[in-house]
């Protein structure tokens, strides 16, 4: 069944280009929708049958189904091919599951759009580009999943853009689409150097071949330089994708897009795509203790400080965003500390509640005519009960709540990061501890805020309502997989009786078996009271955190938060300026450049020497060309002297010399 792979990214990149090329002369929604969801419900199909077809004999895989020779330049041979294993199904499972969701919900939440179509046509672009991303076989095909991706990012997050976006200094929602596509080039440069060194030290840049000499070297490689540079680029080119410091700033602005975009992309699957790379290239890390130790530092500060600014947020789909950026950092710890498998079953999790929240949000826009802030709703729960409840239940998940998804994948977070001899400990512990309360309390203040008491809007003029079937089906069908999520990967505290592994962790062992081989005490083994002390603080804190905002934001005055604000008024600003990120990049690094730009100094350098001698090159070629053509003169004598004299020349030289 795995030679039908190629079907799988094959389908969505038909389904592109009939939108694309006659999406325009189609007039009926449903069917440009139905065109658009049946090429990824197929693509849906077929990767679950792989999927089944593969638990029934696991040791087979993985297997690579090569498509055609993609470049072929001497000894460098790079096939455009396919590789089945567990961790490709897994991402390929959730990206065409979750996105056949989002495209269902996108025909009721995109109805009436001018440009229906167009939005379904990059739909499906970002689709197969990102299977391309999780399926390839190779580096350099993986980078052009990378930056398909970033392709269409950009155009559905300035889907509308001709339409105002207030940021700093954005104005429209081309140029949240700009800033995205932007700031992750910047990562893209450090996986672009990455692929260069691991072309350099490997001579390939096939996985297998990579991970084979990796491991089979593993002693040579270990905290070698050439391992540490090449994980840190492809890090690197991670915070951009991920969002994690210090390129997250793009992601909150992303939410200029339609809030089905926010769903697909920065929710269930592209910003999981450096989670994916960190993941696949589990082997390499392992080698390097100062790029896993990196990767903790930085998902541990980005959990916490996403977290912090999502508490004084009130755009609905910010609030979301945000809390994005954090879990994402959660991801990080977890592979940080070689708790791999535990990553993605965090990734997974997150697409369930976390697109149940994204799609909740544009439900409850799509309601409010537009609307997003959150202090100008409430009482929406009479209104869009459908709503409520699984919007609710999203918000339980992240929380933390036993015992739904989100509460399985976290905990195991926290207890690895408790736990790890590779770089956990109490104070790794305690940051994601802190991050996971704020988590908790925002986001319970968003849902009180949202469908709680009184309304604060104009009933005479605004009429929220449900959102049409195609939206609901959706929400209910994430809302089922947020619950019953965890059961994937059930912590071993919760089944003590249980003496096999986790499903999840059972089924992902054989990808990440030479990494946690090179580690050593890679995992941890057995079930300590510790374990069950530290998910009893997690539960508490969530617990407490709902109980203070529903006690907080239950009342019309806000009277506790109003005080928190003015007595803190410092750290409010600096949460409310989200610690003013974007401005030091422009003090720093953008307003720099634009002035040196029209500097005296680089229009010299600019205009007088590159010019110049770009100018002076070609006049001088037309110079000498213009004297070289006057031997040109058509007389066939002068031509025929001028051979002679060559010849004699010719024969002089063989002759004397």
């Amino acid at each position: 069944m795995h030679e039908l792979i190629y079907l799988v990214p094959i389908l969505p990149l038909i389904g592109f280009i009939i939108l694309g090329l006659f999406g325009k002369k189609i007039k009926n929604e449903s069917l440009i929708g139905g065109i658009a969801g049946t090429t990824v419900g197929i693509s849906f199909i077929i990767t679950a049958l792989i999927f089944f077809g593969m638990l029934s004999n696991p040791s087979e895989y993985p297997h690579t189904v090569k498509l055609f020779t993609w470049i072929s330049v001497g000894n460098f041979v790079i096939d455009w091919a396919y590789q089945v294993d567990q961790l490709s199904i897994t991402f390929s499972l959730f990206v065409t599951g979750v996105g056949f969701l989002i495209h269902i919900y996108s025909i009721g939440y995109m109805h009436g759009d001018r440009s229906f179509y167009r939005f379904f046509s990059y739909l499906n672009l970002f689709i197969f580009m990102m299977l391309t991303l999780v399926l390839a076989d190779n580096y350099l095909l993986t980078f052009l999943g990378w930056e398909g991706v970033g392709l269409a990012s950009y155009l559905l997050i300035g889907f509308w853009y001709d339409s105002k976006f207030p940021g700093v200094r954005i104005t429209w929602t081309g140029d949240a689409g700009m800033k995205a596509f932007i700031v992750n080039r910047i990562g893209d440069f450090g996986f672009l150097i990455a692929m260069f060194l691991i072309l350099f030290t490997f001579n390939t840049l096939n996985y297998n071949e990579v991970f084979d000499i990796a491991n089979a070297n593993y002693v040579e490689y270990m905290n070698a330089g050439i391992i540490t540079a090449i994980t840190l680029m492809i890090f690197l080119g991670c915070t951009g994708k991920s969002a994690q410091l210090p390129l997250a700033v793009w992601l909150p602005d992303a939410m200029a897009g339609p809030t089905s975009v926010s769903a697909l992309i920065h929710a269930a699957t592209m910003v999981t795509a450096g989670v994916f790379l960190v993941a696949r290239n589990s082997v390499l890390f392992s080698l390097s203790e100062v790029t896993m130790s990196v990767v903790v530092v930085i998902g541990a500060l980005t959990a916490i400080l996403a977290a912090s600014i999502g508490l004084v947020q009130n755009d609905i789909k910010k609030v979301l965003a945000y809390s994005t950026v954090s879990q994402l950092g959660f991801m990080f710890v977890a592979l940080g500390v070689g708790a791999y498998y535990i990553a993605i079953f965090h990734v997974i999790t997150h697409a369930f509640f976390k697109g149940l929240l994204f799609l909740g949000s544009g439900s409850v826009i799509h309601g409010m005519h537009g609307e997003q802030d959150i202090k100008r709703m409430g009482g929406l729960k009479k209104y869009m009960p459908t709503t409520a409840k699984t919007f609710f239940i999203g918000t339980m998940a992240i929380s933390g709540i036993p015992f739904l998804s989100g509460f399985m994948s976290k905990d195991e977070i926290l207890w690895y990061a408790w736990s790890s001899p590779h770089g956990g400990g109490w104070l790794v512990w305690g940051t994601l501890a802190v991050a996971a309360m704020f988590t908790a309390f925002y986001m319970f203040r968003l849902y009180y805020l949202t469908f709680e008491g009184k309304e604060r809007f104009d009933v005479n003029h605004v009429h929220p309502h449900e959102s049409p079937k195609t939206v609901t089906f959706a929400l209910m069908a994430l809302a089922i997989l947020s619950i019953i999520g965890g059961l994937l990967n059930i912590p071993p505290a919760l089944v003590p009786f249980l003496h096999s592994d986790p499903l999840l962790k059972s089924w992902l062992k054989p990808i990440f078996a030479d990494a946690n081989s090179i580690m050593g005490a890679g995992a941890h083994h057995g079930i300590e009271v510790m374990m069950y002390v530290l998910m009893l603080i997690a539960t508490a804190i969530a617990l407490f955190m709902w109980s203070l905002a529903k006690k907080w934001y239950s009342e019309p005055s806000w009277e506790v938060p109003r005080k928190l604000t003015a007595s803190y008024n410092g750290i409010y600003k600096a949460l409310w300026n989200k610690y003013w990120l974007d401005e030091i990049y422009y003090a720093t690094i953008i307003d720099p450049i634009n002035k040196l730009s029209t500097s005296f100094l680089w229009k010299f350098t600019d205009i007088s020497v590159i010019d110049g001698i770009v100018n002076g090159s070609a006049k001088t070629v037309a110079l000498i060309g213009n004297r070289i053509k006057l031997m040109q003169t058509g007389i066939v004598q002068n031509y025929a002297v001028v051979m002679l004299a060559g010849i004699v020349a010719i024969l002089a030289w063989v002759m004397f010399l």
